[in-house]
């Protein structure tokens, strides 16, 4: 099938970009697990695709290799480098509408053009066999200008004012905030930075800007401000003040899926006998972590501390309520 060939011929330009001095055929064939006609079948495809992969003869042998790079205007690209690009193109599209998706578009335009039409043929039926298929996630089409203000903002480290709609209330107020930050995570962009409303320092959807307007006004970024130190706390986005140790319990048929991600920096999970498992970590025990531990339904359950097990338990209480009794 084409997309079993994609992926064999991706192998295979991943071990000719390995290997410094070649590999030969019947290596090849036994690493790729084809025969040796397959594999030179593949090598005819490449080279015909405009993939820069050279031969040599040594002790009666035929050693195959690819040339360190891709001559692209000025900037050399490996070819794993340049497939590496157009997975990009596709794992950027969370972003379209962001001056970020239009430079990695941009980007990748000037790539294609610097390549032959087989080449560039060759990458575009990548996508029958890889895709990135983003979860949910927000959208920024009508945020350009003001993502651009905050980018500029944090370049040059001048305050934005802001008009900010919180999600508690839906109201709209104007903000002063020397931006630290611009950083993604969990399907949004979110800006961090000094609030002078509040006097502290504090996270924004930046979603819910509704106006941005950069300031002559320059700020500086504290010398002590490690922005990973400062949201080691946080399970999810909002920065939590005290992190507690959190252990929560898994039934069996969650163990695999809890085991093999990695939920925070500080995680550790432990095996039950009944084949569960338990997660600690250290945390901040707000809405976030409620919400995901309420995600699992009765296959978790809090361990510690007490106050998110009560936490948990009275979320649960005021769901059953909304339910008859049945």
């Amino acid at each position: 099938m084409r997309g079993d060939q994609l992926a064999r011929q991706w192998r295979l330009i991943q071990r000719l970009a390995r290997s410094r001095y070649g590999v030969g055929l019947d290596e090849l064939a036994r690493d790729l697990e084809v025969t040796r006609r397959t594999v030179y079948r593949d090598l005819d495809a490449l080279m015909y695709a405009g993939f820069p992969v050279t031969s040599e003869k040594r002790d009666g042998r035929v050693f195959y290799r690819l040339y360190e790079s891709f001559e692209l205007a000025d900037a050399p690209f490996t070819a794993d480098e340049v497939m590496g690009l157009v997975f990009a193109e596709d794992l950027l599209g969370i972003l379209e509408g962001t001056v970020f998706h239009d430079s990695i578009r941009s980007a990748m335009a000037k790539v294609r053009a610097s390549l032959g039409p087989e080449l560039v043929s060759f990458l575009e039926s990548l996508n029958e066999g890889f895709r990135v298929l983003p979860g949910p996630h927000k959208r920024y089409d009508e945020l350009r200008d003001v993502i651009r203000v905050l980018n500029e903002a944090v370049l040059e480290h001048r305050r934005v004012t802001m008009e900010y709609q919180t999600g508690r209330t839906g109201q709209i107020a104007e903000r002063d905030l020397d931006p630290y930050r611009v950083w993604y995570k969990n399907g949004g962009l979110y800006v961090l930075g000094h609030d002078h409303k509040s006097g502290e320092i504090r996270t924004f959807a930046v979603d819910r800007i509704r106006r941005a307007e950069l300031s002559e006004t320059p700020f500086e970024v504290p010398a002590d401000f490690d922005f990973d130190a400062y949201t080691a706390s946080s399970f999810g986005v909002v920065v939590e003040e005290v992190a507690e140790p959190v252990c929560i319990r898994f039934a069996p048929r969650l163990a695999l899926y809890v085991r093999e991600h990695d939920w925070h920096p500080t995680q550790t999970v432990d095996e039950c006998p009944d084949g569960g498992v338990e997660l600690r970590m250290e945390v901040g025990t707000g809405e976030e972590l409620v919400g995901w531990v309420l995600s699992f339904g009765a296959g978790a359950q809090v361990l510690e501390p007490a106050s998110l097990a009560e936490a948990v338990a009275r979320e649960l209480r005021a769901t059953l309520e909304r339910y008859p009794a049945g």
